[in-house]
């Protein structure tokens, strides 16, 4: 009885999410055709295979990306590093991406599957090192080469391609794994001249979400003529701020991938470092890149809760970051946060252990801790440490209000500088051990 009570809460939640985050339509990016399909990888019939190309050849294309840190990268990312390499960013006119299967930890065979996925769609392409390769799934498995390369025959000979909105939304189905819902989103932007681009965003990942970056695949596609150069520059910029600064459980996966292309469809010219444009572009790139990685914790492996964690007034940056990175990855934070706990100890006790190379953005006597309410009732800010002292009187009702809200805002006032840095969790929930107690079945 408490298993169907369980599955019954998830699909609410499930539909909950969906009519709050999956978009119904979208505006997308010149020259890009997508296609995906069930190749038969994942047992259950879902989608699990997708393609996207740049038709436009007008311009070469860019391609820019950051990927895990994590000591054992998988196959794909290794195959991914070595064309950006080679190609230095430019000509880079598909990604592959794949669910079911990681790829990782499959030694010389699995990069040779990779080296194999990748020069099948080149020669659909028509260019040499013009691919790039995301997979997620289980570790330790080698791709079902047959089911791939069949799918990858039948996406191209069949023409599946298409720029319509259903497409790009199947293409962000078929990267899903514990994933509830695909997460898609676009826009459009204006440059000083008025001249108009648009940015589309996919991401998947639900947990192994931490810091830099975890089980997680994204990119961000835009018809803008970017340089390598400078779409690198953006794309490490915007992650830092993005999706480096999201965390679901404190685990790191071997896949992640964040990359960037350019393919120059409009017609404007090609923005460097140099440009008068340059940092407005860069500006909204991080933005979008902020919204698409807050999709990727509300969809938090059992979540309840979206938290934005916000340190402010901190004498540098890196320190803000490092301390903020402590209170969302902290497992008795995110427990008291799911239990509706006011324990403001569990956060100073984060701050203190959190790893600051100096203390000058930490002065114990000017620190503020605070809860931030979303409900639009006041008091909206619930002060629990003021200039170091820890508040006798808190409310604690309007404290279990604040904490039984499914968005709330920590904020930390350190008192020592001017600097912000703002993180987005969830809490820990029962669900958690549910979901990755069983993964692999």
């Amino acid at each position: 009885m408490k298993i169907t009570s369980t599955l019954l809460s998830s699909a609410s939640k499930t539909l909950d999410k969906y009519a709050l985050f999956v978009p119904k339509s979208g505006v997308f990016p010149k020259g890009y055709e997508v296609a995906s399909l069930a190749s038969g990888v994942k047992k259950n019939g879902a989608l699990d295979l997708g393609v996207i190309r740049n038709v436009n050849k007008s311009r070469k294309s860019s391609a820019a990306a950051v990927f895990t840190t994590n000591r054992f990268k998988a196959a794909p990312v290794q195959f991914s590093r070595k064309v950006l390499d080679i190609s230095s960013g430019e000509g880079v006119d598909a990604i592959v991406v794949n669910s079911g299967c990681a790829n990782a930890v499959t030694g010389e065979l699995g990069m040779q599957d990779a080296e194999n996925v990748a020069s099948q769609v080149n020669k659909y392409v028509g260019e040499q090192n013009s691919t790039l390769l995301m997979s997620t799934g289980v570790i330790g498995q080698r791709l079902q080469m047959d089911k791939i390369s069949t799918g990858i025959d039948k996406l191209f000979i069949e023409n599946k391609f298409s720029s319509d909105f259903g497409s790009w939304l199947n293409l962000a189905k078929s990267i899903c794994t514990t994933d509830t819902f695909p997460k898609l989103i676009s826009s459009k932007f204006s440059l000083s001249d008025g001249t108009e681009y648009t940015l589309v965003g996919i991401s998947k990942g639900a947990g192994m979400i931490c810091p830099n970056m975890a089980t997680l695949l994204g990119f961000v596609l835009t018809d803008l003529p970017i340089n390598s150069s400078a779409l690198q520059s953006m794309l490490t910029g915007a992650v830092t701020r993005s999706f480096n600064c999201i965390s679901v459980d404190g685990d790191m996966s071997t896949n992640d991938t964040i990359c960037m292309l350019a393919n120059g469809a409009i017609d404007t010219p090609v923005i460097d470092e140099s440009s008068p444009d340059f940092q407005k572009v860069s500006s909204q790139v991080t933005e979008f890149a902020k919204n698409l990685a807050q999709l990727v914790v509300r969809d938090g492996e059992g979540a309840t809760k979206f938290v934005t964690v916000n340190v402010k007034n901190s004498a540098e940056f890196k320190d803000a970051r490092l301390i903020a990175e402590s209170i969302s990855n902290s497992m008795l934070v995110k427990s008291a946060l799911y239990g509706q706990d006011a324990n403001w100890g569990r956060i100073l006790c984060a701050i203190g252990y959190s790893k600051l190379e100096n203390c000058k953005s930490l002065d114990e006597s000017k620190i503020n801790v605070s809860f931030i309410a979303t409900d639009g009732s006041s008091p909206q800010e619930l002060k629990l440490i003021a200039n170091g002292v820890p508040q006798l009187d808190i409310d604690e009702s309007r404290a279990s209000e604040i904490l039984a809200l499914s968005d709330l805002e920590v904020l930390v006032d350190l008192g020592t500088g001017t600097e912000e840095c703002q993180f987005w969790t969830c809490d820990l929930s029962h669900e958690y051990v549910t979901i990755n107690g069983d993964y692999r079945s």
